[in-house]
């Protein structure tokens, strides 16, 4: 199986890791070579497995110097020590922006205009919060915002739309959940940030409580199209098809020339 001409799986179906690792870290160098020649990499740094991979492709692809670590806090964030161990893992420079006075103040604003907060505002606004931060970092150090988004959380749409699905750049989009650990195995990250449990940090909640099904029966069914609970495959597609438009660019009218 290929992935823009790159090999994802051997004959034996086993993912090849080293070979993509290889792949990416050469298409990256490429990328900002045309698109941001001697610019920096500017990555938010959340601890979980898509940073960690993306910082330590960016710091493989352009040198740790050129690699910025930005961590977001929302307040107090419980395991924002993992976020300083990648950081401190890679050797990258790196700054912490607290948004909690941001998110509140939109918050408060958003209450004095009348506007009854819903639970999906709640959820969004601080990752939307976060991305505006990450651009204003990229544009004040000479940056490109990595996207850190994969496959699998972006096939049902478990992503913020402007938020942490948008950036310049995407390493991780083209892989599953598990491809990513095993990338990031390859590239010999700790498997405590590696094998950590995604989610949003608000309910205490993982993201494959809330989703019903584990990441591993998703990339099955992404790649081989196998899902042996009927009802999970049912929820999957519904997902994906309620979600599709966040991967999609803005539809835009376009006017049809009047001829005489």
């Amino acid at each position: 199986m290929t992935w823009d001409g790159h090999i994802l799986w051997g004959s034996d179906m086993e993912f090849c890791a080293k070979e993509i690792k290889k792949s990416l870290i050469q298409w990256t160098r490429d990328w900002f070579d045309k698109n941001g020649k001697g610019c920096n990499a500017v990555i938010g740094i959340s601890g979980g497995k898509d940073s960690s991979v993306c910082a330590a492709l960016c710091v493989e692809a352009l040198g740790k110097e050129r690699v910025i670590g930005v961590l977001m806090p929302n307040g107090v964030q419980s395991d924002i020590a993992d976020s300083r161990q990648l950081v401190e893992y890679l050797g990258i420079q790196n700054v912490t922006i607290n948004i909690a006075d941001a998110v509140s103040a939109v918050r408060t604003q958003l209450k004095e205009a009348d506007i009854e907060v819903s639970e999906q505002t709640e959820i969004n606004l601080p990752p939307r919060i976060r991305m505006s931060v990450l651009y204003a970092v990229s544009q004040s150090m000479n940056g490109r915002v990595i996207n850190t988004c994969n496959l699998s959380e972006d096939w049902v749409g478990y992503s913020t739309r402007y938020g942490d699905s948008a950036g310049d750049v995407s390493l991780l989009g083209k892989l599953t959940v598990q491809e990513v650990k095993s990338l990031g195995r390859e590239l010999g990250l700790p498997e405590n940030l590696v094998d950590k449990a995604p989610s949003d940090g608000l309910c205490g909640s993982t993201d494959e409580q809330k989703l019903g099904f584990s990441y591993a029966v998703l990339d099955r069914y992404i790649r081989e199209g196998i899902c042996e609970d009927e009802s999970v495959r049912q929820r999957i597609d519904s997902l994906h098809k309620q979600n599709k438009f966040k991967l999609e660019l803005i539809p835009t009218f376009e006017p049809q020339t009047m001829m005489q």
